[in-house]
């Protein structure tokens, strides 16, 4: 085989991967804006390739179930892509462990939580609605729970390490701490229904996570 045609074939194939994964993004995107509308009970897969532009099959193919579709959106939504990269490992969420700065660590931490909310949405209560109906959704909401407290509990232990939480905090209660007031739903309460803007909760959350974790001066 020469070499024009086997460079031809890499091409073609390379060219197959990307338009499958720009396809399998309008699918997800598509998602997101109708379980947004509709609610996940109310939106079909049907609907959502017709949203998207595909067929139907194109959609039971990539994703095989309405509840693997709407996993696959969470992880891309939180993660910033489809990198199979858990955000204990993404650069941005290591950038907070690795801040020598205790300060400027919970600030990093807030403002991560802002930008990943951004991208979230309404999905999380699009997840936590349909969690009390469909078991595989109530496991992924079991397994976010879990996730967001232990990613909150290395920022804690980090914290720990170097000596910067104030005394009367173990760590346990100091993730407990921060987990409570980082956490999405109190976001919601004070952004979507009092009117806060996403920077103001970012400013008074920071300010408020200081004030309860590290020591007087810190």
């Amino acid at each position: 085989m020469n070499d024009d045609v086997k460079s031809t074939r890499r091409y073609d194939s390379r060219r197959r991967r990307e338009q499958a994964a720009e396809t399998r993004r309008h699918v997800l995107l598509a998602a997101k804006r109708l379980f947004e509308e509709r609610g996940y009970a109310g939106t079909s897969m049907t609907a959502i390739a017709a949203a998207a532009g595909v067929s139907v099959k194109t959609t039971y193919l990539a994703f095989a179930t309405k509840s693997g579709l709407l996993r696959a959106l969470w992880h891309l939504l939180l993660r910033g892509d489809e990198a199979p990269v858990p955000v204990g490992e993404r650069s941005w969420f290591r950038e907070v462990l690795e801040e020598p700065d205790p300060r400027r660590q919970l600030r990093l931490d807030v403002r991560n939580a802002k930008l990943v909310r951004a991208r979230l949405g309404e999905l999380l209560e699009v997840i936590r609605g349909a969690a009390a109906h469909d078991p595989e959704i109530e496991r992924l909401w079991d397994r976010i729970q879990t996730e967001f407290y232990d990613n909150q509990r290395s920022v804690v232990e980090s914290l720990h390490d170097k000596g910067s939480l104030r005394r009367e905090l173990d760590v346990t209660r100091a993730t407990d701490i921060l987990w409570t007031l980082n956490h999405p739903t109190v976001y919601r309460l004070l952004v979507a229904e009092r009117g806060w803007t996403p920077d103001e909760h970012e400013r008074w959350l920071a300010d408020l996570l200081c004030s309860q974790l590290l020591p007087e001066g810190t």
